[in-house]
């Protein structure tokens, strides 16, 4: 008999457990909620129960369908008091709290964008880390944490939380993430959160579903050979590609987000030229995957290093010119030649935060450095125009136009004089009678000086490419 009870017993708890309504933990406490959007809301509860989702004075209910739920809330406008959101099912409640709506940016890459604010041997220490730590009491900004993970197939659920900015928790929040949120927020004086997935050392296929590398022929040969061909000192033995895809961005989606910050490259840096057509192919399954339009792709630039050649920033600089709505965040001066993990992050932020304002908010500002537009042949002379000039070109340093260089029909370049007018620079050489080419910054640790009237550097280019 008291077998018998204690069966009952177990069957009850197993049906209640599996009855319980668990949101997903992006809805956990401390979280921020993008504004102006429809902001779905979703979890798991036992099949064919009625949920109930209140926040902000909205009430929408659903019915779980084979386990799962998802409701959306209504466009909300920002909110600064931090407030409780009640989910309830028709045996438990659960009740999230410190909930604010603002701006939420979803922040991925590698290394660069992993690295956080406070110390990380052997990498050298972040500039002025203290002094940022010390200032760091924004309690309206939050960061959601997405621990790494590789999975042979989509999750679900990260299992992450939500952080409070403070001198205490900034520390462990992403350098970039973080001066990038503490830059926008300090513009727009609303809250702002970030979802922070990052994992050190992977390329930007891992990053994409198998479907849109499956999909795109130009990367279908990739996906086919993957193993064979792809750099193993870095992938997890027993790994799959698209495995982040699938245990630290699928999880994530439809989690409504105002854009994405991405600065990765580094291990894509041994077949330079395709990454191009990679990352066009990774933001375009993004988009599509998040069903929120064409949202601002921010795309940083990777820093000059002795191993980062220039084949690569070309690359960025293509998708940034070819896809709508992205911005590209160059780094001409915040590399350092023999670390890959450079030191200076602050730059980094505040251009991410500048080519957010202008990109999803509108603001009327300059966020890029001079472009390369386009350029004409005058006799000895190639004459390049740009474009994001500001009130003008600008040098820093000595004022001599540095990291320019030209060629002839033979295809060897040689240093070039360079010399500005207006939005142009006029570049050639004694040595080149008939010019067909010129470049700028081509090289893995360029010296380069060309800034716009706002400060801001110069992405490398060459007219030659294709």
């Amino acid at each position: 008999m008291k077998n018998i009870f204690l069966t009952i017993c177990l069957l009850l708890a197993v049906h209640y457990t599996s009855a319980r309504v668990q949101p997903n933990s992006l809805f956990s406490d401390h979280m921020v909620l993008q504004k102006g959007v429809p902001v779905p809301i979703w979890g798991t509860a036992d099949n064919e129960t009625r949920i109930t989702v209140k926040f902000n004075g909205q009430t929408v209910s659903t019915i779980a369908q084979h386990g799962k739920w998802m409701v959306k809330l209504s466009p909300m406008n920002y909110l600064f008091t931090p407030s409780s959101m009640v989910i309830t099912g028709e045996q438990d409640t659960v009740t999230i709290h410190d909930i604010l709506v603002g701006e939420v940016w979803l922040c991925s890459g590698q290394s660069n964008m992993e690295r956080q604010l406070g110390p990380r041997p052997p990498q050298p220490l972040i500039d002025h880390w203290e002094q940022e730590r010390d200032a760091a009491n924004y309690p309206l900004i939050r960061e959601f944490y997405v621990p790494e993970k590789y999975a042979s197939k989509t999750i679900n659920d990260v299992h992450g939380n939500w952080t409070v900015c403070s001198p205490k928790t900034v520390t462990n929040f992403s350098a970039v993430g973080y001066l990038f949120a503490r830059d926008l927020y300090q513009q727009l004086k609303v809250p702002v959160g970030i979802l922070f997935s990052a994992y050190g050392g992977t390329p930007a296929e891992d990053w994409t579903s198998k479907a849109a590398l499956d999909g795109n022929p130009e990367l279908k040969h990739l996906a086919e050979h993957y193993d064979s061909v792809m750099d193993a000192h870095w992938h997890p033995e027993g790994e799959v590609m698209n495995g982040l895809y699938n245990g630290m961005i699928y999880p994530l989606i439809p989690f409504a987000v105002k854009g994405v910050a991405w600065y990765q490259g580094e291990n894509n840096s041994w077949r330079p030229r395709q990454y191009a057509i990679v990352l066009a192919n990774m933001i375009k399954d993004w988009r599509q995957d998040f069903h929120q339009g064409n949202f601002p792709f921010l795309i940083v630039q990777i820093t000059p290093n002795k191993d980062m050649v220039p084949e690569l920033r070309e690359s960025q600089f293509k998708v940034s010119q070819k896809i709508k709505n992205t911005a590209l965040i160059v780094t001409t001066d915040c590399g350092d030649a023999n670390q890959i993990h450079s030191p200076h992050k602050q730059p980094v932020g505040e251009r991410l935060a500048l080519a957010a304002r202008a990109l999803a908010y509108k603001e009327k500002i300059e966020y890029s450095g001079p472009t390369f537009h386009s350029f004409k042949i005058e006799k000895n002379k190639i004459i390049l125009h740009f474009t994001h000039t500001g009130e003008g070109l600008s040098t820093k340093g000595t004022g001599v136009l540095r990291g320019f260089t030209i060629a002839g029909n033979n295809n060897r370049f040689v240093p070039a004089t360079a010399i500005m007018k207006d939005r142009e620079v006029i570049v050639y050489s004694n040595q080149i009678q008939n010019p067909v080419a010129a470049r700028y910054g081509w090289a893995n640790v360029p010296d380069v000086n060309l800034y716009n009237s706002e400060g801001l550097p110069a992405s490398p280019f060459s007219t030659d490419s294709n």
